[in-house]
């Protein structure tokens, strides 16, 4: 039985530039494999983190869209990299910083040979924007495994939130329903749902 994921994480460093990427490997001396977080600006990506390794405080929270502004890798059981990219879309930060991170999410999506697995957060309250479709149509193109979580579904009533989950699943795929409130559940669907996306 495969031992399940994220019981411990540590901040490896927060990096734009390629030369800055971290290289572990296991001792193997096989490049560690990667799961990547992406989404719009304030979609939740920290909050999500947070949860899914337990911690109150591993990444941190902002109600500022374009907070993250690096790339922040932590180590996952010694056994993968989680990846934070920065967030896209409406962002308040300088044009030649959004430029930046435009240009190194570029390098790093067509470059990164140890990336296994892509987590594209979507609202639940918003349609997919041209950005978060461009990359779901990128990994499909490339055969990388990706996984659409829909977040802040606490915001929707019953109803509502079937209708969402139904529609997004058949644009995308299977969705997994995020809420932050529904901790102990939401996290463990999110976990079993990741580990049958990467190879480890």
């Amino acid at each position: 039985m495969t031992k399940t994921l994220f019981h411990t994480a540590q901040f490896v460093t927060s990096a734009l530039l390629q030369q800055e990427w971290p290289n572990l490997k296991s001792p193997q001396g096989t490049p560690l494999p990667e799961i990547a977080l992406v989404g719009k600006s304030n979609v939740g990506k920290s909050s999500l983190i947070n949860h899914l390794l337990n911690h109150k405080r591993v990444a941190k929270t902002s109600s500022i869209p374009g907070k993250t502004q690096r790339m922040n890798f932590f180590l996952i059981d010694e056994k993968l990299l989680l990846v934070d990219l920065p967030g896209y879309g409406y962002a308040k930060a300088p044009e030649s910083a959004v430029q930046d991170w435009s240009k190194a999410l570029d390098v790093y999506f067509k470059t990164r040979t140890s990336l296994r697995l892509i987590l594209l957060l979507i609202d639940a309250r918003r349609d997919p924007s041209s950005d978060d479709l461009t990359i779901f149509h990128w990994a499909k193109k490339r055969n990388i495994p990706l996984l659409v979580i829909l977040t802040k579904t606490d915001k929707l009533s019953t109803e509502e939130l079937k209708r969402k989950v139904s529609t997004s699943n058949a644009l995308l795929g299977d969705c997994i329903p995020f809420n932050i409130y529904d901790h102990k559940e939401s996290r463990r669907k999110l976990i079993d749902a990741i580990q049958k996306r990467i190879e480890l």
